[in-house]
């Protein structure tokens, strides 16, 4: 019995072991991970990217937006990633907590929906009950030198920031066109 056991294990270990080493991805494979990739980062659900890609597919239709453009459009102008792109957290999960808590307001109304679209002129701010919490007192101090995006003016000293414009051009390391490639299939 014990035999049986061991020779399972060597067996498993050994296709663990080739799976390893495989590089060879079919088409398919790859524009599957690269849509993994982006909804990790973004911290999305399959529903909510399949929502955004097909926003994109549509409202791109009449315009000169790539669609390619339009779902990184969608998925920068949340209110969880903005507070990202602001430099308020490290990461979009710890932003999406923050909005989560109800400790942002948007144009002056508590928001605390992570997925909520921020538009043009939306001014972005902390709840004055929130800034005297050790979480947001320490934010002016660490934050000296972060550049945001240049379509969002933080104003750090008042800890708000104001949305001048959508994003112009794909600035992350994905590749959403294959995300498209996928979803077209």
């Amino acid at each position: 019995m014990a035999e049986k056991t061991s020779q399972k294990t060597n067996t498993t270990n050994k296709s663990q072991i080739e799976r390893k080493h495989k590089t060879n991805l079919s088409e398919y494979g790859i524009q599957m991970r690269e849509k993994q990739k982006i909804k990790k980062d973004y911290g999305v659900s399959e529903k909510q990217f399949v929502s955004y890609v097909k926003y994109a597919q549509k409202s791109t239709i009449n315009t000169k937006i790539p669609p390619a453009l339009g779902i990184y459009r969608g998925l920068e102008t949340r209110l969880d990633n903005v507070i990202f792109r602001m430099g308020l957290t490290k990461t979009r999960r710890a932003a999406r907590q923050m909005v989560s808590h109800g400790h942002i307001l948007v144009n002056g109304k508590k928001i605390n929906i992570p997925s909520h679209k921020i538009k043009i002129n939306d001014i972005i701010s902390i709840r004055e009950g929130s800034k005297n919490t050790k979480l947001f007192i320490e934010i002016p101090l660490k934050e000296r030198d972060f550049s945001t995006s240049d379509w969002i003016d933080l104003n750090i000293s008042k800890l708000e920031a104001k949305i001048l414009a959508l994003p112009k051009e794909i600035e992350a390391g994905f590749d959403f066109a294959k995300v498209l490639e996928f979803y077209s299939r």
